[in-house]
């Protein structure tokens, strides 16, 4: 099932399917390493939910909202989303 990055839990898993995002910021994601088939796993969430820490590729990184609505991810279990 196909998720927004936003929408995935902690310790979750998922492979991004298409970054939506155009511009510059579309480039600054593309640049930390977040492409399409880049597997990822989500590692915390600031108290107030944003951002997010995510790792993948052998390091972690954090990503406002705004941001990960722009990704959308490839994930088996979606049960339970908050």
């Amino acid at each position: 099932m196909e998720i927004p990055l936003r929408k995935m839990k902690i310790n979750q898993r998922g492979r991004i399917t298409s970054v939506g995002a155009q511009g510059e910021l579309g480039r600054r994601i593309r640049d930390m390493g977040l492409t399409s088939g880049a597997e990822l796993m989500v590692v915390g969430r600031a108290p107030l939910k944003d951002p997010v820490a995510l790792r993948l590729k052998g390091y972690t990184l954090t990503l406002r909202n705004s941001e990960a609505d722009f990704i959308l991810c490839e994930v088996d279990d979606v049960e339970g989303l908050s």
